[in-house]
């Protein structure tokens, strides 16, 4: 069990790291940071920062000796590295989890020899691979690359043999996965944490909205029944139990109109859909990730008001910043990060709500979000 007053380290600098930072030093412990950009967000709040790309062994290798226990933000972190410290640093995640979430072939194999529902899908090397591939699952199908990719990069929508010619950059990587296109009714995703000794707890069911493949909003509860709810914590209660998870996950689901539930992809680490806990849970998933790392006991999650939250893209900040005069009820967070980019996660806005509808009204009157 990590103390109070010891050292937590984080690969990856970036909001989720900023926002694991906080909730650390709230709780007595120390941070330190490794992420090649100066003053990145996580880095403003730590105790201090090692500046290094996230492959760096020799970095890795000084921040596993001046912390106690290590985690990280974000997916693309190197494996090797992570292997090379195994044995001179706590890391309660391991590196499997980190192995099978990286790609999406392993990740989609594990999930249905879990016995959990996913997509059909099928392993991709070249176009010939492909073009069987397709008469198996048929159109619509997405074809993804396997490793890489977020916020819909990496993946290319088929809805016909028409679209194969725009295959060829992801084909190129070698490694590819196609699958099943679900129709589904409503995007979901759930936060779940497990410590050390196998303590779980789960968060709410998150009703997810994405514009070009980015989350826009999310609203919790989410709005469909309640045995879909309680279905879909079940399902990531038993995804936490066989992955052996230390730490949260974020499992994104699709939700169909029979009610039928796809895991649709796994996150290991704090997920957008779940900064609304800052302020409408007991204990956020930040302060859930660390307790579970630090092998804390686990508090059973409680969701005290119901909720909306909106993301800050780079294009939607000067429009929010004006927002602030206006909006005294909402709670608006600032990652700090130096360049407003189009499409760039630079903040979020958390609402809390007694009325989702008025609430979601509310936002698009503001036409902040029409860009």
């Amino acid at each position: 069990m990590i103390q109070q007053g010891q050292i937590i380290g984080i690969v990856g600098g970036g909001q989720l790291g900023q926002m694991l930072a906080l909730d650390a030093k709230y709780t007595g412990m120390k941070v330190i940071v490794l992420d090649p950009t100066p003053g990145c967000p996580a880095g403003q709040v730590a105790d201090d920062q090692i500046i290094a790309e996230y492959d760096d062994v020799k970095a890795i290798e000084e921040l596993a000796q001046r912390v106690d226990v290590l985690t990280y933000e974000f997916e693309n972190v190197d494996l090797t590295a992570l292997r090379d410290v195994a044995n001179r640093v706590y890391i309660p995640q391991g590196t499997n989890l980190l192995s099978i979430t990286k790609n999406r072939l392993r990740e989609k194999t594990f999930l249905r020899n879990a016995g959990l529902n996913t997509a059909p899908f099928m392993a991709v090397k070249d176009r010939t691979e492909l073009e069987q591939a397709v008469k198996v699952i048929g159109y619509p199908a997405v074809l993804k690359t396997c490793e890489g990719g977020y916020d819909g990069h990496g993946q290319e929508v088929l809805h016909s043999d028409a679209d194969l010619t725009k295959c060829e950059g992801i084909l190129s990587t070698g490694n590819a996965i196609l699958e099943g296109w679900v129709p589904f009714k409503l995007e979901c995703s759930v936060m779940v944490g497990r410590n050390e000794d196998g303590e779980v707890t789960v968060f709410p069911v998150s009703e997810n909205i994405h514009h070009d493949e980015i989350l826009h909003i999310s609203i919790v509860p989410a709005r469909i029944l309640p045995d879909l709810q309680e279905k879909a914590k079940k399902m990531v209660v038993k995804v936490a139990h066989a992955i052996n998870l230390r730490g949260i996950l974020g499992v994104e689901m699709f939700v169909d109109e029979n009610g039928e539930i796809y895991i649709n992809e796994l996150a290991p680490r704090p997920h957008n859909s779940g900064h609304y806990s800052i302020e409408a849970c007991d204990f956020s998933q930040f302060a859930i990730h660390n307790r579970a790392i630090c092998n804390w006991p686990l508090p059973k999650i409680k969701l005290l008001h119901s909720v909306v939250m909106v993301n800050v893209l780079g294009q939607h900040v000067d429009g929010v910043r004006k927002l602030i005069a206006k909006k005294a009820g909402w709670h608006f967070h600032d990652y700090g990060k130096a360049e407003a980019r189009y499409n760039r996660k630079m903040g979020h806005i958390t609402i809390l709500t007694d009325d989702i509808e008025k609430t979601l009204t509310e936002i698009n009157d503001t036409h902040i979000w029409d860009k």
